[in-house]
């Protein structure tokens, strides 16, 4: 599991992502159960995720965060990989973002591909 905090704050919201390899549904229960393990992030409003599994097909969470876990999976969509997760956590700050929030899930994600990339790039050296 990698896990990227404090990527981004905005109007109070703090932002983080989280990436893995997950293979089953039961995998990604176990990712986000290890995730919230942290208490900091237990403290967390919203969750969302996103997974594409090779057997099993995409699955995603908004966890209140309405839409975001759409984006997160098209992203994933877009990387091509499978058998990966990633989740952005959001720690609300008490002033609606707005469309903005999106931009902030993409750049999360982003972040959370990225530094999964990185670390098979170097797992392969």
């Amino acid at each position: 599991m990698i896990v990227l905090e404090d990527i981004l704050r905005d109007r109070g919201s703090r932002y983080a992502a989280a990436a893995g390899r997950v293979t089953s549904k039961a995998e990604i229960d176990a990712f986000l159960v290890t995730l919230r393990q942290r208490r900091k992030f237990d403290r967390a409003t919203h969750h969302s995720w996103a997974a594409r599994l090779a057997e099993g097909g995409p699955l995603k969470n908004d966890d209140g965060e309405a839409g975001a876990g759409a984006v997160i999976l098209k992203m994933l969509e877009r990387d091509g990989g499978n058998d990966l997760i990633v989740v952005v956590t959001r720690w609300y700050g008490g002033v609606n973002l707005g469309g903005d929030r999106f931009a902030h899930i993409v750049t999360c994600t982003r972040a959370g591909l990225r530094a999964l990339a990185d670390e098979t790039a170097a797992d392969r050296r």
